[in-house]
């Protein structure tokens, strides 16, 4: 018997990696000699860089960039071998210019003058290192610069009115009169960038990157508006200097404009966290004969089935004709049409209904008490 496990985590309980292990145990403990296969996912944000390396054996390299106000932070990314053979640089932008370092700094949470310069650098880092592909993970940022500032770590070139070079920050958009890329550094220029984007927000308005995210980066509702209009000028000038329209494109206000940062100085396509996870780990080959795929996270509702990880891993699994077991720590209203997707069975691990405060540190038991359950079951039908 074969069984693949593609879980996201339990946001703030359980990791991917662990959730892995968990489910892991289970089979192997009640069905001896069956083969599992572990790729935990991570949607961009925090731990993309760890479940890639671990479903890759990769390895985690460590350097000193520029964080959220140009500070020097500890930092890192992951070095993976994909399923094309490419030596590929796994980054989360959160590991240079993260909420959490934002709010360890002496600055505090500053949308209007965060940046996003240390992504870049961690760019350099990895293609220096001899990496021929880039995954970025867009979340969790603390920024709202458009990722003016990893391009400008890497070569592009931002002058305001008066011909002068400066670095944009989310505060100083509006300063951007004209853009140069032609002197981007070469080392980028044959390097294949693929960008981790699970939200279809555009640039700005009410529903782009200033009026959706920057409040939880420490912006008040007159800086909201200030930051979208400088999301607007930014806009503005890609047209001018460039030539792109992208504001309206899906994701083009994810983590703060960087979206359409990447779209614009990157030429990166952006594309559904799951989609890159699979492609890159070969799951189309590594669910080929498989008894089960067992997949999950915290919550499954309506959302779950709308490009998310369970979205993603029942449609390819179905294509394979292999049956998707869901385990989530709740299961929501709305569960349903997850049916309809493909799936074929959901399991709650909440044994006694508890406030989440109080479950949330039973999590990992939950699930372990859950699994072990599946588990005597299928071992049962064999």
């Amino acid at each position: 018997m074969k069984f693949i496990l593609v879980p996201d985590s339990f946001k703030g309980t359980v990791s991917a990696t662990q959730i892995c292990g968990i489910m892991r145990d289970a089979l192997q403990r009640h069905l001896p000699g069956c083969e599992v296969v572990s790729f935990p996912v991570a949607d961009g944000g925090e731990g993309t860089v760890s479940c890639f390396v671990e479903a890759m054996q990769g390895e985690l390299c460590s350097c000193a960039v520029s964080g959220p106000f140009f500070d020097k932070v500890d930092s890192f990314y992951g070095i993976i071998t994909d399923n094309g053979g490419k030596k590929t640089a796994v980054i989360e932008m959160a590991a240079a210019a993260g909420l959490p370092l934002a709010e360890a700094s002496v600055n505090g949470k500053d949308p209007l003058k965060a940046t996003t310069y240390g992504v870049g650098e961690l760019m350099l880092e990895a293609v220096k290192n001899g990496c021929e592909k880039i995954i970025l993970g867009l979340g969790g940022s603390a920024t709202n610069d458009g990722g003016c500032g990893a391009a400008a770590a890497v070569g592009v070139r931002f002058y305001d009115a008066n011909g002068e070079q400066f670095i944009p920050l989310g505060g100083s958009l509006s300063q951007i009169d004209r853009i140069d890329v032609s002197e981007i550094d070469p080392a980028l220029r044959n390097v294949e960038i693929v960008t981790m984007c699970d939200v279809d927000n555009p640039l700005f308005g009410e529903s782009g990157a200033a009026y959706i995210f920057s409040p939880q980066k420490g912006a008040d509702a007159d800086t909201v508006k200030v930051l979208d209009q400088n999301l607007i000028d930014l806009d503005k000038a890609i047209q001018r200097s460039l030539g792109l329209e992208l504001a309206d494109r899906p994701g083009a206000g994810a983590a703060g404009g960087m979206g359409i940062g990447m779209m614009a100085f990157f030429s990166s396509k952006l594309t559904s966290g799951i989609t890159v996870v699979l492609d890159t780990v070969g799951f189309d080959d590594a669910v080929k004969g498989a008894t089960m795929v067992f997949t999950g996270e915290g919550r499954i509702d309506g959302q779950s089935v709308r490009g998310k990880v369970i979205s993603g891993v029942t449609q390819r699994a179905k294509q394979a004709g292999v049956p998707v077991t869901v385990i989530a720590g709740d299961a929501a209203e709305g569960v349903e049409a997850a049916y309809d997707l493909g799936v074929t069975a959901i399991f709650s691990t909440n044994r006694v209904a508890k406030p989440f405060s109080e479950i949330k540190h039973q999590s990992a038991d939950n699930l372990a008490f859950a699994m072990d359950n599946i588990a005597r079951m299928i071992a049962a039908t064999k």
